[in-house]
């Protein structure tokens, strides 16, 4: 379930365009990153079982076709570990999040697409060592720029940089020179 946020013909994040032009779709992780995002806005909207929503999407929005070309050739297994790692640790995440949002501003109160790409961005930088923090940040940044046009994927960035930078300190600091 994709909210329509973007404006009629609006291009495609710059992103999406070179993944397609080299493999006919984004890469699996970036695909399971996108589909993790709307699995957990359709999660929060519907209140779907997270168990039924990743079975939907691996058995019907996965396979390549025309339907959904953000999602098709996700890895199904990254795609199931991101979810299920955010509903397991959205205790931790929420408020880390909550604390770098600008004064007066709660989670709760961000709009539910945006939610779930914070959510799904943190988690990743928790957890996810192996995915350096700077590729988590790009890639949700480009996940924003396909829902949204305006504020969002400087949000994103924002909010996710201050977050990395705080849980994954020695990846930003510069290298020693000998």
């Amino acid at each position: 379930m994709k909210p329509e946020k973007k404006k009629p013909g609006a291009p495609k994040p710059a992103s999406a365009k070179s993944a397609t032009v080299k493999t006919k779709g984004p890469q699996p992780r970036t695909a399971s990153r996108m589909a993790a995002v709307q699995a957990l806005y359709q999660m929060d909207m519907a209140a779907t079982d997270l168990n039924a929503v990743i079975q939907e999407f691996v058995d019907t929005r996965f396979p390549v076709g025309e339907d959904d070309e953000a999602v098709a050739g996700a890895d199904p297994v990254f795609f199931a570990e991101l979810l299920r790692g955010v509903v397991r640790r959205q205790r931790d995440i929420d408020p880390m999040i909550d604390h770098q949002l600008a004064a007066g501003w709660r989670l709760v109160r961000v709009d539910s697409i945006l939610r779930a790409i914070l959510r799904s961005g943190a988690f990743e930088l928790i957890e996810r060592r192996d995915v350096p923090a700077r590729v988590v940040i790009n890639e949700y940044i480009n996940v924003a720029h396909a829902f949204f046009d305006e504020e969002e994927p400087k949000v994103v960035n924002g909010l996710l940089d201050k977050l990395a930078r705080q849980l994954r300190s020695p990846e930003f600091e510069p290298e020693s020179r000998s």
